[in-house]
This record gives structure tokens, sequence and C-alpha cells, in this order.
């Protein structure tokens, strides 16, 4: 599986904080892993861990240009020797940008379709399609956002605990909130 860094919880110190009688703490999940940090490291484990057990040799997922999704799983199915394919959002661009360049560099291969076939990501006429063009692969929808990343997510918020009056995460896809919820 992947590696896994424990990581600290930082106090934010800031005179408007203290003026406003708040005290902020920032868990770093951006330091457990190299290139697969954060909650992606944690929706992507259970994703991870059901492809090997099934023993898929292939993982295809979906994101735009500037995905954190896209480049951690092209470095995790590095670190793991699996194939990775990138269905990306929209039309290719070149020279690439940082985030595509890397996912390339880890191995991954890159399918740009339109914005409209995009939208049918989730469309099984689509699946059947894919697997057609890059044969049989474990799937990981966009943004690693399924019952497995939910399992992940769920997993990480347990290990919080809930000595907190509020607890804040950015929002793409949903699924961190969801499984942060969950737990």
């Amino acid at each position: 599986m992947l590696s896994y860094s424990d990581t600290p919880i930082q106090e934010i110190r800031d005179p408007r904080l203290r003026t406003a009688g708040v005290t902020l703490f920032v868990k770093r999940e951006d330091l457990n892993h190299p290139t697969v940090s954060g909650n992606k490291w944690w929706k992507l484990k259970y994703n991870l861990t059901e492809a090997l057990r099934t023993q898929y040799t292939a993982i295809l997922t979906f994101g735009g240009a500037y995905s954190n999704h896209i480049y951690a799983t092209a470095a995790a199915a590095r670190e793991l020797n699996l194939k990775s394919i990138g269905i990306i959002r929209g039309e290719e661009v070149l020279p690439r940008n940082d985030v595509l360049r890397f996912a390339e560099e880890q191995g991954m291969s890159l399918h740009f379709i339109t914005r409209a076939e995009y939208r049918r990501k989730n469309d099984q006429d689509m699946i059947s399609r894919l697997n057609d063009l890059f044969g049989d692969f474990y799937l990981i929808q966009e943004g690693g956002s399924n019952s497995l990343a939910l399992e992940g997510i769920s997993e990480f918020g347990t290990l919080l605990g809930n000595n907190f009056d509020y607890l804040c995460c950015p929002v793409g896809t949903g699924a961190t909130m969801a499984g942060l919820i969950r737990s």
C-alpha cells in the first residue's frame, strides 16, 4: 500500500485570531505523503486496495487539466506499479501545464475528451467505450469520489476525534465533506 507519514497539528498564531478569541489549528495532511497528500491519500486508500485485491493492473480516472486528483492518482499508480489512464476534460493544450506534465512523468496516459463527452463520464456506454479503447481497468470516478473514498475519509475523520468546535475543509466533489460527516 502507499506509504503514510503521521502528520502534526499546527496552531496558527495571528493577532487577529487572538483579538477575536479564536484558537485555530490545522492538521497538516499535506505532509502525509510526498505526492499523494492530503485528502487524496485517504480517498485513494481503499480504491487502490480494492484495485490490487481484485488484481487489476490499470487504473482509469477523470479530471480537469489542473486536477489534484489526476496528479495524486498518477503518483499513486506509479508507486504501486499500476498503469494509469487519465481522462482529461477539454481540449489538449501544449505545452502541458505542471499537473499534466507531472502525471505523464509518472507514466499516466492522458486522453482528452470534449466537455460534452465529459458530462457523460458516469454513463455505462461511455465506460464501455473506454474499456474498448484501453482494455480492462479499475475505475475511480472524478475526484476519487465513491463509497471507498468515503470509507477512507471517514477513517481520517475518526482519527481526528471531536475535540473542536468547527471543522473546515475545502469542497470540490463533496466526498471529503461527506466522509467527515459520516465519521
